[in-house]
């Protein structure tokens, strides 16, 4: 049966044939909405069907990973409001709620990366969106009560994590769907959408926990979770609904063996962990470092509402990644890295020498740079790894066999790293836990965060801008 296919609802049980001026390779929607024969390099196919198709799986999948990033980052501003709800914490169990979170989502990136070619795109958005009902839930009935016991709030903190494996199965599914030209893109707006979560959570909760107080609904500090309970759903619904599986979204052991036995696959890994580790490490301790130095700007009432200042810097990050992508492509990854690491390192320097004179606006702009300059490196040390496999393949052109090769194992690699970078999550809320345990302040860890800058300055220096060896010739 040949019908014309309604690009924003395929059939689900059909072969279609593109009528275009460039005939197209035919797809056959099939029960399950599992589509065959998807082939985004085909120009007909593309043109007449195919790019309607990926930006509605794509709008779908922003969504999934957005709420997926709210949820990770949900614990970075509740720990600012536990002490208003009645709860007893130290400093060091604080930066535990606040960091756990980052830990279990970037272990969660390796097996979450492989679940798209094992159960289908479509299928896994369900599944992953519907598991962030536990951390939301279990956030809201831990929080009711101020008796809940410390490793409760542990537990429900590690839920988090689920959000933040999303980013690498979304990242993994767009990646079959867009062509090579404008994949680029696709994964710029599925990034920058997802990070955006971060400071959706943190500028929505205290105005919503403000407002419910004020009007005596008497959910307490759990409507922070039951608000996303909805939104949620609905991500469900659509990836349900809306989404596609591709049968031809193939698992590539193959290419992610062969990267992980790329020496530059570690050491790009390193760097990472110094742009995205530090956007997702600072982001979630923002609410806290604020609420320690400057306790009258922890929150600001406006009205019957109140917001935290905090979100500005995950915001900022997050619309600084993409310009960061458009510089590395105008100047090098490698060179827009360098002084991303160099702005991070003076700005770290910086917070250490204004922090004793108590001006809460030199310390917002001061983050608020910090926060550009990573968001800036994350972008460029990103478009670095296609660059460097390239190099280090030999090949002499895009027809080459060993193009396509260093393009398979790039793409894994991107996932690899993806989940080491964000370690820094983790790492960032630890290091400062630990100045605070030693020193009573965190001049300490800022301090080691300069050096940290520094190491990861030199390393792109000298491997990357300057480059030997196979990379030699090349531009990174």
């Amino acid at each position: 049966m040949t019908e014309t296919l309604n690009p924003t609802d395929a059939p689900t049980d059909s072969t279609t044939t593109a009528t275009t001026d460039v005939a197209a390779a035919p797809l056959r929607f099939l029960p399950g909405r599992w589509i065959s024969g998807w082939n985004p390099e085909d120009a007909g196919q593309w043109a007449g069907q195919g790019r309607a198709i990926a930006r509605r799986n794509l709008g779908w999948s922003i969504f999934a990973e957005f709420l997926g990033f709210v949820v990770w980052q949900l614990w970075s501003i509740v720990v600012v409001l536990l002490p208003g709800a009645g709860f007893d914490l130290t400093t060091s169990q604080s930066f535990w709620l606040i960091s756990l979170p980052s830990l279990v989502g970037a272990t969660l990136r390796i097996p979450y990366s492989f679940m798209v070619p094992l159960v289908g795109g479509r299928n896994w958005t369900i599944v992953s969106a519907l598991l962030l009902l536990l951390p939301s839930v279990g956030l809201a009935l831990a929080v009711g009560n101020p008796e809940t016991p410390f490793w409760v709030l542990l537990t429900v903190a590690g839920l988090a994590g689920f959000g933040g494996g999303n980013f690498a199965s979304s990242m993994s599914n767009i990646t079959f769907f867009y062509p090579q030209a404008e994949k680029g893109w696709a994964l710029g707006l599925n990034a920058a959408g997802g990070n955006l979560g971060a400071a959706v959570a943190q500028l929505v909760v205290p105005i919503v926990v403000a407002l419910s107080a004020a009007a005596s609904l008497g959910l307490g500090l759990g409507v922070a979770g039951w608000i996303w309970v909805p939104l949620i759903l609905i991500a469900a619904f659509g990836a349900w609904r809306k989404m596609d599986n591709l049968t031809s979204a193939k698992a590539d052991l193959g290419a992610s063996a062969a990267a992980l036995k790329e020496p530059h696959l570690w050491l790009l890994a390193l760097l990472y962990i110094g742009t995205f580790g530090s956007f997702i490490g600072f982001a979630g301790v923002f609410p806290k470092l604020i609420a320690d130095q400057f306790p009258a700007f922890a929150t600001i009432p406006i009205g019957p509402a109140a917001i935290t200042l905090a979100f500005l810097g995950a915001l900022v990050g997050s619309l600084a990644r993409p310009y960061g992508g458009k510089l590395a492509d105008r100047f090098g990854g490698a060179t827009i890295a360098v002084v991303a690491f160099a702005v991070m390192g003076a700005v770290a320097l910086s917070v250490v020498l204004t922090l004793p004179l108590g001006s809460f606006w030199l310390f917002l702009v001061s983050f608020l740079v910090l926060f550009a300059a990573a968001g800036v490196g994350n972008g460029a040390t990103y478009r670095m790894i296609p660059a460097v496999f390239l190099a280090t393949s030999g090949a002499t052109g895009p027809d080459d066999p060993r193009a396509k090769d260093a393009q398979r194992r790039s793409a894994a690699a991107l996932g690899i790293i993806s989940a080491i970078g964000a370690y820094g999550g983790f790492l960032i809320p630890q290091v400062l836990n630990a100045s605070h345990g030693a020193t009573g302040g965190y001049s300490a860890a800022f301090l080691g965060f300069v050096a940290a800058y520094a190491v990861f300055l030199l390393i792109t220096v000298f491997v990357y801008v300057r480059p030997r060896g196979t990379l030699a010739g090349h531009r990174i």
